[in-house]
């Protein structure tokens, strides 16, 4: 792949780091150890206003709320039947920031929300809730929310003998039914948070059990866990993502680890809300820091 062919990124710092990185990874590295980690949230799709799996899930507890009015009175059914979209950000805000009581209050909605259902039933819940849903401010539908540079430079990787991971603080399972069509990232390459299964009558069916919360320092275990090697490359955007980013330059070669800034509120958000820690790290750390506003020639394809 030539360097024309990363036709979303303009000219830059950003650019020129990636390629020179692939040039030397090419000199240096054996191919199957060319592995590239990719958060997905506010890395791969957009993450503001809300979550788009936050939008998948508030219907969910609208949908519980209205069936059980005992619930309504409670959060977070309680924002979920009010579209109080705002309580379900502060909450993930404030876990950024160190603070998990109402983080709590969310996950314990969350858990309960698709308990019992069949793996197949739940991704038949994901694909109809991709093929109708619209971002609330873009207008367009979700599967359309992802950032073109970053996913040319997933192809960019790819051609030059990367092998490409989703690590994500997102639901493995919501993101598995759509990483394929939007992303070239098949479903055993997708790494994310999760709940446990049970195994009966030929079936697994989801749990209220959580088993990982793959997000700040379960991301690498995570990683590992499923890998068995130590990403050469890490793109993420917020502080979640911080240990990720640590565990892939720590590393004895080449490495280049990524972070991107939302600082474009013309053609997509402007804010830094849950990423204070990792742009206070990037400088110190080496890390590459991509501008929207300054080095994508464009956001959405």
């Amino acid at each position: 792949m030539s360097v024309a062919e990363l036709a979303s990124w303009n000219d830059g710092s950003a650019k020129s780091a990636i390629i020179e990185f692939v040039a030397q990874v090419e000199r240096e590295v054996a191919p199957e150890e060319r592995v590239a980690v990719f958060d997905n949230d506010g890395t791969l799709w957009c993450e503001k206003p809300a979550y788009v799996q936050l939008d998948f899930l508030v219907r969910r507890l609208a949908e519980q709320a209205a069936a059980d009015p005992s619930l309504a009175g409670a959060q977070p059914y309680l924002a979920a039947a009010s579209g109080d979209l705002a309580w379900f950000g502060d909450a993930v805000t404030q876990h950024y920031n160190g603070d998990d009581s109402a983080m709590k209050v969310l996950a314990r909605g969350i858990l309960s929300a698709y308990a019992g259902m069949t793996v197949d039933e739940h991704a038949e819940h994901v694909t109809t809730f991709f093929a109708r849903a619209r971002h609330p401010v873009l207008g367009r539908p979700y599967t359309e929310c992802g950032y073109a540079p970053m996913i040319e430079l997933l192809r960019h990787l790819e051609a030059h003998g990367f092998t490409t991971y989703i690590a994500s603080g997102g639901g493995r399972d919501f993101m598995r039914p759509v990483t394929t069509a939007m992303y070239g990232i098949p479903p055993e390459r997708v790494i994310g948070s999760s709940v446990g299964l049970d195994f009966t009558d030929g079936h697994l069916r989801t749990t209220a059990t959580p088993e990982f919360l793959d997000d700040g320092p379960v991301k690498p275990v995570r990683i590992w866990g499923r890998t068995g090697r130590r990403p050469i490359f890490a793109a993420g955007n917020s502080n979640g993502d911080i240990e990720m980013l640590q565990f892939t330059d720590a590393g004895p070669g080449p490495s280049l680890s990524l972070l991107v800034r939302h600082d474009d509120v013309a053609r997509e958000f402007d804010y830094v809300a849950g990423a204070e820690k990792a742009l206070g790290l990037a400088p110190r750390r080496g890390w590459v820091v991509s501008s929207i506003r300054d080095d994508w020639a464009t956001v959405f394809s």
